[in-house]
């Protein structure tokens, strides 16, 4: 697919203006189509680093996806809906979402290449057709998967706007009395690049709504809805304002172990489909979450 593009306000680097156009391609699928020498400025080739300038005609092109080495599985899938444009998904927690180093087999997208065949949206490229938005390994709940670019791209924009819905149930550790808003940018660790925080240098705008459910002696099962979705924001806002996820293994102290990470869950997905409705989708609490409720029966507190 051929894009073509006129810088109309300099100073941004060409993955990052790449990534703020209306393509539904992601600011690290953009360098990685940089590197690739997909994307030219002023007619020859670009870096990722490049500064642009106003009045820059910035072109992109997006190879077809390909076969990759990526192999179909058998692997089972919590189907919630599906039509000729999208799946919505329940991914179980313990599934890595699309392959990386250490994870190329066992993930969602091997089940969904299995289930879906070549109907799969290609802008994200190879390693994760298909696939709008992620969740973490060790959080459970509702995804959407596009089977074509349009659909891709339609959604890719509502998300981009803010205009998505999506709810997150969540346990945390230590009591929270009253509902609030967690506003902080987000960006990555300075030392440890594995993990996001809270700062103010190379960040991007953040937000979460967070309302008290159910208080316990030294939990809050907290409802969470997102204005924005950058990588663990959650976890981040979470261990931010000094609450960090139940079983949370990198931003809190990882216990009770049993539950081998975060107890987190996407409940509830909105979004409008291509076809121009609006589609909702809500999700039952796990068997990991239920469990860890049930141990918490006895500690309940008048909120």
């Amino acid at each position: 697919m051929h894009y073509e593009f006129t810088c109309k306000t300099g100073g941004d680097r060409t993955d990052k203006f790449l990534a703020l156009q209306d393509t539904g391609i992601t600011r690290s699928a953009a360098a990685a189509l940089i590197e690739q020498g997909c994307c030219l400025v002023n007619g020859k080739i670009a870096a990722k680093n490049q500064k642009l300038k106003t009045g820059d005609t910035v072109t992109l092109d997006v190879p077809e996806a390909q076969p990759a080495d990526i192999l179909p599985e058998n692997i089972p899938l919590d189907i919630v809906y599906e039509d000729s444009d999208l799946l919505v998904v329940n991914k179980p927690k313990g599934m890595v979402v699309h392959p990386a180093p250490g994870h190329y087999s066992g993930t969602l997208v091997n089940a969904l290449m299995y289930h879906c065949g070549d109907s799969l949206s290609g802008i994200n490229g190879v390693i994760r057709p298909g696939i709008v938005h992620r969740i973490d390994r060790d959080t459970s709940g509702l995804l959407i998967v596009a089977k074509n670019d349009t659909a891709h791209n339609i959604l890719a924009e509502q998300i981009k706007v803010h205009s998505f819905t999506r709810e997150y149930m969540a346990v945390v550790q230590g009591v929270i009395k009253e509902d609030g808003t967690v506003d902080a940018p987000i960006g990555r660790h300075k030392t440890d690049r594995k993990k996001m925080c809270v700062t103010t240098e190379n960040s991007r705008e953040a937000g979460t709504h967070h309302f008290v459910e159910q208080t316990y002696r030294n939990n809050t099962l907290v409802r969470l809805r997102l204005e924005t979705g950058r990588t663990h924001q959650i976890r981040v806002h979470m261990a931010y304002i000094g609450h960090p996820v139940t079983g949370d293994e990198v931003y809190g102290n990882g216990s009770p172990k049993w539950l081998c990470g975060q107890c987190l869950h996407a409940k509830k997905i909105g979004f409008i489909h291509p076809d121009g409705r609006y589609m909702e989708f809500d999700s039952e609490l796990p068997d990991y979450f239920k469990k860890l409720l049930a141990n918490l029966e006895t500690q309940k507190t008048e909120i």
